[in-house]
Parts: structure tokens; C-alpha cells; sequence
């Protein structure tokens, strides 16, 4: 029997900082058996009020071109698709579809951000690119539009406002770089529970 950990890992193919996290996943698969659950970034944000750096005009060239250093500080391949953002509705729909495991789901990242392409503009290849028949049609069914809302909701539910999102113990870890917070939180279980985060996470808003 597994002593590993469950963790949930809600992601978009869309976001650089996914998939700069799912080049390092590694680091925690020792410890925990991490479910790949695909969402629709841009519903999560609506839904949690909260907009993508790619939204915000200042913001936008700074984090991009700090993704471009990460992954280079990191090694890991990196390229910006031809336009960004980009919708990924079909492309998350189908990784449900699919139920794509883990290589499915780093072969979709790749064709974005090691091949820098939109899987919008080149659907057959892109299909071909994740193992898939070229003529895999774009997923219409109710039940897999349903289930990429449901995905999307459980993610807000589950505390995301964000991806990459990684939820353990129903507590969720944003962003690329709480990697580390997670092993910390792994090797000292009883974190969230010591006085100092119990009011950090209960700061009273003084703006209000």
C-alpha cells in the first residue's frame, strides 16, 4: 500500500507558471500521488474575482519575461507561443476526454511551451503531438462540458484562485514557487495549525 500523500493539481495549459511547475514535479512525487485535474483558467478567475498577469498591461511584460528567466535559471525548455493568452476550451476538454495521465498532460504543455504553438491554429497536429489520431475531433459532448465546469468549480471550492494550484489536506499551495512551502509543510504537518499562521490566514482587513 502507497504511504504517499494525495494532492490534488489543478491546471491550464495556457498558464507558463503550470507548466514551469510540472517540469519539476518530480520534486514531490516521492512524497505525494499527485492527480492532474485540467480547469478553465479564465472561469477560475471570473469565478474567484481575480484576473491573469496577461490581463493586466503593466504587469504583463514583466511577468513574461520573468517566466523566460525562471526556466532558463531552472534549464528547463521554454518557448512563448506566437500569442498569449490564448483560449484553451478545447484543448482542456479534450485532456478530460482523454482522462490524460500524467505523459498526456506534460505533452500538452509541451506543444505550448517547448514547441510555442496554439492548439487552436494546428488542432490535427496537436492531437498528433499527445498520441492522439490527427482526425480527433474538438470535444462537443454535455458530459465533458459539464465535467470542465465541475472541474473549475471544485478548483474554487478547493481554495484556487489561480494555477498552477496544488491542494493537500484541503489546503492549497499557489503558484510555481510553493514548491518548497509543500516539502515544508510535508516534513511539519501541524504547520497550519501553529499561531502564527492560524492569524495570518485571520488578519482582519483594515480597508474595510
Amino acid at each position: 500500500m502507497s504511504t504517499k500523500t494525495a494532492a490534488t493539481f489543478y491546471y491550464d495549459i495556457v498558464s507558463p507558471f503550470a507548466y514551469i511547475y510540472v517540469k519539476q514535479r518530480q520534486r514531490l512525487e516521492g512524497k505525494l500521488d499527485i492527480k492532474p485535474v485540467p480547469i478553465l483558467l479564465g472561469g477560475l478567475l471570473r469565478a474567484a474575482e481575480n484576473k491573469g498577469p496577461g490581463e493586466v498591461a503593466a504587469k504583463r511584460p514583466h511577468t513574461y519575461q520573468f517566466c523566460v528567466w525562471q526556466a532558463e535559471k531552472l534549464g528547463i525548455p521554454f518557448r512563448f507561443p506566437e500569442h498569449h493568452p490564448f483560449m484553451t476550451v478545447a484543448a482542456q476538454r479534450l485532456l478530460i476526454e482523454k482522462n490524460a495521465d500524467w505523459t498526456m498532460v506534460e505533452r500538452a504543455f509541451d506543444y505550448v511551451w517547448v514547441e510555442g504553438k496554439d492548439p487552436n491554429l494546428s488542432w490535427p497536429e496537436f492531437c498528433t503531438y499527445l498520441g492522439l489520431s490527427a482526425d480527433t475531433p474538438k470535444p462537443e459532448s454535455p458530459e465533458v462540458k459539464a465535467q470542465l465546469i465541475a472541474n473549475t468549480n471544485q478548483a474554487k471550492a478547493h481554495g484556487a484562485f489561480g494555477v498552477p494550484a496544488l491542494i493537500i489536506n484541503q489546503h492549497c499551495f499557489w503558484g510555481v514557487d510553493t514548491i518548497d512551502w509543500v516539502l515544508d509543510y510535508l516534513a511539519r504537518p501541524g504547520m497550519f495549525d501553529e499561531a502564527s499562521y492560524v492569524y495570518a490566514g485571520n488578519v482582519p482587513n483594515g480597508l474595510i
